[in-house]
């Protein structure tokens, strides 16, 4: 279990929902929408993504490709310049600052991916609660070991990497002292591919690295976060926008604030229900069992002495008195005061 703005993290904990509006926004005025959104619905964070794209992309002329969500309904394949979405995620320092505020004006731990160091100091700088660490860079070690030295936690995305790659990650974080961990299953793909989802992993995680695990997802609707929670996450990140149509990359699997607080309700309701291992009834449980179970009723007026057998009685609701595994054991047995038919059998009749 770990700790992030004072809500715990951990198998006896409900389930931590945050709300990844890196990609999906296009300034400051839609950022701070989304995290107004985040909030309304429920949400414990929000998380965006620091990224100076020039930087980041030596070669402009890499592609991506993804889906977008059309106005009928349907989906389309485009390709873009790997840069392009990037740059539309950018903002200056001052309006991270006003969207950090805003955050922390609703109550709304902020969360933050970045990809150099000195995005590190200026997360550290503005009060984020949680660095996370993209899926492409989980082999970043000099990266990753300078975030962990913050003493914040560590969100590891592990899309397309190998157990041994997130092992030496852990590793690295361990060994500055932090194990603030939180590692995450995340699908590839704009949207991930349902035979590509692989939740399964989820198990093998959390037995080999004894942190809480996450499911970032990139599936469309939110099937997938359910199943991830019964199969143990922690935490789920669900990306939202404004507009699911919106043309860039993202948008097409996110969730948009009309059906947000819903989405929250259904993912937080799955941990209780799962209860325990073992069957433990509850008191309510036990006396609505009683109303509809049955106990031995006599079926006939008898006299004290006489021996009551098997025929002499019916097993009738509600169940309060003796049941069929307890007659079985007096069956034969005299009584020792009148019975008249349609009498409760008990136990002081013996």
């Amino acid at each position: 279990m770990i700790e992030i703005a004072g809500t715990p993290i951990g198998d006896a904990h409900e389930t931590y929902i945050v709300f990844e509006a890196g990609p999906t926004h296009n300034g400051l005025d839609s950022a701070k929408r989304l995290i107004r959104s985040a909030a309304e619905a429920g949400a414990h964070a929000i998380k965006f993504q620091i990224i100076d794209a020039d930087r980041l992309i030596a070669d402009p002329t890499v592609t991506i490709d993804y889906g977008i969500l059309k106005k009928d309904g349907t989906t389309e394949t485009v390709t873009e310049p790997l840069i392009a979405p990037l740059q539309r995620r950018m903002m200056t320092a001052d309006e991270w600052r006003e969207a950090k505020a805003e955050a922390d004006a609703l109550g709304l731990a902020f969360f933050a991916t970045v990809c150099f160091p000195e995005e590190v100091d200026f997360v550290q700088e503005l009060g984020a609660h949680s660095i996370k660490i993209a899926s492409a860079d989980v082999d970043q070690l000099g990266l990753i070991e300078y975030a962990a030295k913050t003493g914040l936690c560590i969100q590891l995305d592990t899309g397309n990497a190998s157990l041994g790659e997130i092992e030496k990650a852990v590793d690295c974080i361990k060994a500055t002292g932090n194990l603030n961990i939180i590692i995450h299953h995340c699908p590839t793909g704009y949207p991930a591919r349902i035979d590509g989802v692989n939740l399964s992993i989820l198990s093998t995680l959390k037995s080999m690295f004894d942190v809480p695990v996450a499911f970032s997802d990139h599936s469309t609707g939110w099937e997938m976060d359910i199943a991830a929670v019964v199969l143990g996450a922690n935490l789920i990140e669900k990306t939202i926008t404004e507009d699911r149509t919106t043309p860039s990359i993202e948008h097409v699997m996110s969730m948009e604030p009309h059906e947000a607080a819903a989405f929250v309700e259904a993912v937080r309701n799955v941990r209780p229900a799962l209860g325990q291992k073992r069957r433990v009834l509850s008191e309510a449980e036990v006396i609505a069992r009683s109303k509809v179970r049955r106990s031995a009723f006599a079926r006939r007026a008898m006299a004290a002495g006489e021996k009551i057998e098997l025929e002499d009685v019916d097993f009738r609701r509600p169940g309060t008195g003796i049941t069929y595994s307890e007659f079985v054991i007096l069956n034969e047995k005299p009584l020792s005061t009148d019975l008249s038919e349609g009498d409760a059998l008990t136990v002081s009749h013996f």
